[in-house]
């Protein structure tokens, strides 16, 4: 095995320790708060809510498809894919920096504007994330791959360890479906929007604050695309390396 693959499946091994770490203190304290109040609302509320978010992600990926110029990269190494995302990377956070600061500059209704807006951002990295690593997004089970790896970005505990143990044995994935022919209804949605407007809410609260907003929404989409890169990156790699058996 050569250095290079020895320091990726470092860095896979602290990707998985991270991914499966327990809750510090404050996240618990923060979460039961969190649950006390979903559980105080309506059912009727949570599956317009739910239908929402499904709606809006049905939106975006059908948006980013569209709007993802990025080839579908072959026949080059891990290395060579890595440079170009990381490029990736750095430019998508700029963006998502810029459109934080731009709707959180105008308080209230841009601020809301931003969920969405950071939403296409997100989903439209994503994209390009499985393009570069020399996946076709127009098949369904990638698409479902990308919605597995934005759970386990923005999940908390019980939601991200079983998004990771999803994602880091996808075929096995796969195979446990009962419809051969998988469609975005494989999503539990309403886990998946009570998780994502959960480790949101705070920075997405402060960013309705006219002028101070900016600062948070920059901050916070900043440091969002960069969670979501270090798990798309890294979710990617695991699959990469040990589907083709690299470490083997």
């Amino acid at each position: 095995m050569t250095e290079e693959l020895k320091k990726l499946e470092r860095e896979l091994e602290r990707w998985e320790y991270r991914s499966l770490r327990t809750l510090s203190m404050p996240e618990k304290v923060s979460k039961r708060w969190q649950n006390k109040i979903n559980n105080k609302l309506p059912d009727k509320l949570h599956r317009v809510v739910t239908e929402g978010v499904k709606q809006m992600i049905r939106a975006t990926i059908a948006s980013s498809d569209y709007l993802s110029g990025q080839p579908i990269l072959t026949d080059i190494s891990l290395t060579e894919r890595e440079k170009v995302l990381d490029e990736k990377i750095k430019a998508y956070k700029r963006t998502a920096a810029l459109e934080g600061a731009g709707t959180g500059f105008g308080g209230i209704f841009l601020g809301i504007a931003d969920f969405p807006l950071l939403l296409n951002i997100k989903m439209k990295f994503l994209f390009d994330t499985a393009k570069i690593y020399g996946h076709d997004v127009e098949n369904i089970s990638e698409r479902l791959f990308l919605l597995h790896v934005f759970q386990l970005a923005f999940s908390k505990e019980q939601r991200r360890v079983e998004a990771f143990e999803k994602v880091t044995h996808w075929q096995e994935t796969t195979e446990s479906w009962v419809n051969p022919n998988p469609s975005l209804e494989e999503i539990d949605w309403k886990s998946f929007q009570l998780e994502y407007r959960d480790f949101i809410d705070l920075p997405k609260t402060l960013q309705l604050i006219p002028g101070f907003g900016a600062i948070v929404g920059a901050t916070a989409n900043y440091h969002y695309l960069d969670m979501l890169a270090y798990h798309a990156k890294n979710s990617y790699r695991h699959r990469e390396i040990y589907q083709t058996k690299v470490l083997q």
